[in-house]
């Protein structure tokens, strides 16, 4: 008798489908980020296929710094609205008015790093033990130290050098009171690995990530979508360029690539082709120092 193998993709997607149902079996209230880009929406994926014909067990949850492109907004609420999932919103704004935070200066003012105060307060209003994101290890040198089950202490500070070990896919979530567990179901995927998936599965996508024409600004080599919350100035070389978007973060933060590529097989060449990450060549943010995300993640940051 033959035996069915598991193909690459197969194994990548029963092992996070693997993980969700362990965040559901070991957490009394998970949640899943969900910002509307390409990893969050095959998370939702992994989640329709871990628990259909029921309901999610964790909400979707969004923190909108508020400089989001709308393409992935209009994307999350009509995904949010097509598989019928609760999905809290809660901005960045206001924090910053509440809590009276200074906003960063400069011609691409981030607030990403603002985004751990909205963080950290959504996890303390609703109490949750768990919270379900898209990154990977490929992504960024940072994000490849962390475990798929990585535990924050009660002030959401992350330690690199206080990890448990994760053996034969054994996961331990148990915690002590005010702790949080970050689960990372996409760990071991790489960039190409979600392409090659969203193409079997046929998943839909915001329009960002295709070839488009945009009117971007050249700074340093990158291409920066021109936006309301960028501080232009007399000497900016400004024009309008066929682009796509590899990741979509903030307008601020998150460069275009030049790209003829309108469909996902053209996407995945040029993937295949490409000698740089897609954070790497596209996120001025983690640009600011040798380890930046590093100490965004110490200080609480996803």
């Amino acid at each position: 008798m033959s035996k069915y193998h598991l193909d690459h993709l197969e194994q990548l997607e029963s092992e996070a489908i693997h993980i969700m149902r362990e965040v559901a079996g070991q957490f009394e209230k998970p949640a899943l980020l969900f910002s509307g880009g390409k990893d969050s929406i095959t998370l939702v994926h992994l989640a329709l296929k871990a628990f259909r014909p029921g309901k999610f067990p964790f909400p979707l949850v969004h923190i909108d710094t508020g400089h989001n492109f709308q393409e992935a907004l209009d994307f999350r609420d009509a995904l949010a609205e097509k598989t019928g999932e609760k999905l809290i919103v809660r901005y960045v704004e206001d924090t910053i008015r509440q809590q009276n935070l200074a906003e960063p200066k400069g011609k691409f003012a981030s607030r990403n790093a603002l985004q751990t105060f909205t963080l950290l307060d959504t996890i303390q209003e609703f109490g949750f033990d768990a919270c379900i994101g898209g990154a990977r290890r490929d992504e960024e040198k940072a994000r490849a130290k962390e475990r798929i089950f990585s535990v924050r202490d009660e002030f959401g500070q992350w330690d690199p050098k206080l990890q448990r070990p994760e053996l034969w896919n054994t996961y331990n979530g148990r915690i002590h009171k005010g702790e949080n567990v970050r689960v990372f179901p996409i760990s071991n995927w790489t960039e190409l690995d979600i392409w090659n998936y969203i193409r079997r599965e046929n998943i839909e996508l915001p329009s960002i990530y295709f070839a488009h024409d945009r009117e971007v600004l050249e700074h340093e080599g990158q291409l920066v979508a021109l936006s309301a919350f960028i501080q232009r100035e007399e000497t900016d070389k400004i024009s309008t360029r066929r682009v796509r978007y590899r990741t979509v973060g903030d307008m601020t933060c998150t460069a275009a690539v030049e790209s003829t590529a309108t469909t996902i097989d053209a996407i995945i060449s040029e993937i295949i082709a490409t000698k740089t990450s897609e954070r790497g060549e596209t996120r001025i943010d983690d640009k600011v120092s040798e380890a930046a995300m590093e100490d965004r993640k110490k200080s609480g940051y996803f």
